[in-house]
């Protein structure tokens, strides 16, 4: 049966479910294609929790994406798979959190929150040094100095740019002015730079709007946009990340100054390209998809808020830390 669209067929309020997936029939074109040949799949998840989310969109991906070259294949790779992916998280902090299929482990996803929230943004290069070989930015450096980058200028380095947005600050004080608006929204992409960037920001926005519930208590939504999410090397990290960002940073920061609750209501997460690269997918295969059948979702993921994991987690930040000292004495 033809593809004219793929549908969400699970419960209304698609919580604690795995979803699932129904073909929609559609006539062919009026050059007798199939519509499902010209157009990349829109994939939808929604679940309770972050690590039921991530492994239900990796699986939507594997059973409907598409095959695609890109820029970053080495001879021999085998094509991508990829699709637009929408992923809601009805509850970021609902347990299960963590998904296994992870790159690295308890530390590494600490070290991640660690530079979401600023710990490694002075680590970008020198835009106009041509042997500088560090990253050309950072996301919390985009958020929070936006329209500047790095430039050496007599032997020193400096901050340049016609203007800077701490975009970090600007939201929160939106939102504590007038927690319904809908212009609490950060931005990372600079075109003067990007354009012409080998591996510009993944990230593309971040969007904010408070709910209040009965009791005054308020409720963060938040919608984050990827243009390119690697979906098995790095897409649960960034989600992992930003969940804590929002927690820590947003959050937090609201609920100091205007002494109300604020919780983490629900997440909504859209990469524009949501893949994994050829050169992946066999390991995907191996460590997750050939294991679907054999154990349940609590074997494939860790619960945030165990003891063990709390000790590993927070034990971490020291080598974090340490780790990063150590980076910038060699650079």
């Amino acid at each position: 049966m033809p593809w004219a669209k793929i549908r969400n067929v699970a419960a209304k309020n698609c919580a604690g479910i795995r979803i699932a997936w129904q073909p929609v029939g559609g006539a062919a074109s009026a050059h007798g294609r199939l519509p499902h040949m010209k157009n990349i799949p829109v994939l939808h998840v929604c679940e309770q929790a972050l690590a039921a989310a991530h492994e239900s969109a990796l699986l939507a991906l594997h059973e409907h994406g598409v095959r695609f070259r890109t820029q970053y294949d080495k001879p021999g790779d085998p094509p991508s798979l990829d699709c637009t992916m929408n992923i809601t998280v009805l509850d970021p902090l609902a347990e299960p959190m963590i998904h296994k299929a992870m790159p690295g482990g308890i530390d590494t996803l600490r070290e991640y929150v660690m530079e979401v929230c600023g710990a490694k943004d002075h680590w970008v290069k020198n835009l106009n040094d041509p042997a500088d070989t560090r990253w050309e930015y950072t996301y919390h450096g985009r958020l929070a100095a936006y329209g500047t980058w790095q430039e050496l200028r007599d032997g020193q380095r400096v901050r340049a740019g016609g203007f800077q947005v701490d975009q970090v600050e600007a939201v929160i004080a939106k939102l504590v002015k007038q927690p319904f608006t809908r212009q609490a929204q950060m931005i990372t992409w600079m075109p003067n730079i990007d354009l012409e960037c080998y591996d510009p920001p993944c990230l593309q926005s971040v969007w904010y709007r408070l709910l209040e519930d009965e009791t005054g208590g308020w409720w963060l939504n938040c919608n984050i946009r990827f243009r390119s999410n690697d979906a098995w090397g790095a897409s649960f990290m960034n989600l992992f990340g930003f969940v804590m960002f929002n927690r820590e940073v947003i959050a937090a920061e609201l609920a100091r100054r205007t002494g109300r609750a604020v919780n983490l209501g629900r997440l909504n997460w859209q990469a524009d390209s949501y893949h994994i690269y050829g050169k992946d997918l066999a390991e995907a295969k191996a460590r997750l998809f050939d294991r679907i059948a054999r154990g349940s979702l609590a074997d494939r993921t860790y619960e945030f808020s165990d003891p063990m994991i709390q000790e590993m987690y927070t034990e971490a930040e020291a080598a974090v830390r340490e780790k990063i000292a150590e980076y910038d004495r060699s650079h």
